[in-house]
């Protein structure tokens, strides 16, 4: 999409096609399960505090992006294989500043059904999954953050989530926006709206949301800041 901005050439092969939509499920497939792996993290921190190091181990860490990378993995090679079966004609310009699978869909010349109930099946775990998991983390959470007496300790506690529940809500927010959409009534200029918020806003807020919430990072920002007269 850079190189597109920078070179303002918009041509992509049919491979590049292809291949731009397997990388875009797997790594958004991926983002899913590693918020919701976050989400379980946060619920073992404020919970369960003096378990934490034991439970959150090195191994459960890996099993838990090993994963998160598998299931991405999966989804990501089903819906290509979709994709890749299908048979397009004359239409070859793309109403999106990316392949995503719904404007591919609509350049299709042969039916898309089985297409549709797939994109819908798995867009469904991929979101229903991981947002109850990360409500019944968060139920939890709120639960264990009320029996907290100091006002100071509860402050310290949403603090620290609230990094995390701003990340989702713009991430699930914006898929569900563009997903769970039948194809009758799905607007190709919402979707663009919407899918800018998962392909880039939630990448460029990234730093802001986590890197700046960090202690040492926002006390060498503030002394370069000052050294440089800003």
């Amino acid at each position: 999409m850079l190189m597109n901005f920078l070179l303002k050439k918009n041509d992509i092969s049919y491979m590049g096609c292809m291949t731009q939509v397997y990388f875009f499920i797997f790594f958004a497939v991926s983002e899913c399960y590693v918020l919701t792996s976050m989400a379980y993290d946060r619920y073992m921190a404020i919970c369960n505090p003096l378990l934490y190091n034991v439970v959150m181990s090195p191994k459960l860490c890996l099993s838990l992006m090993f994963g998160s990378y598998f299931i991405a993995l999966s989804n990501a090679v089903a819906n290509t294989a979709c994709m890749l079966r299908l048979t397009f004609c004359d239409a070859n310009i793309i109403n999106h500043y990316f392949c995503d699978v719904p404007p591919l869909l609509q350049l299709s010349c042969t039916s898309t059904d089985m297409n549709e109930l797939v994109l819908l099946v798995v867009g469904t775990i991929n979101v229903i999954v991981p947002t109850s998991t990360i409500f019944i983390s968060y139920g939890f959470i709120l639960f264990s953050i009320f029996q907290i007496s100091s006002s100071e300790g509860r402050s310290k506690a949403f603090s620290t989530c609230s990094s995390h529940i701003l990340t989702v809500s713009l991430f699930f927010g914006s898929s569900a926006f563009e997903y769970f959409k039948p194809s009758s009534g799905r607007s190709m200029e919402e979707g663009k709206f919407s899918s800018v918020f998962y392909t880039n806003v939630v990448p460029m807020t990234n730093p802001l949301i986590y890197s700046l919430r960090n202690k040492d990072i926002k006390f060498a920002l503030k002394k370069t800041m000052i050294s440089r007269n800003f």
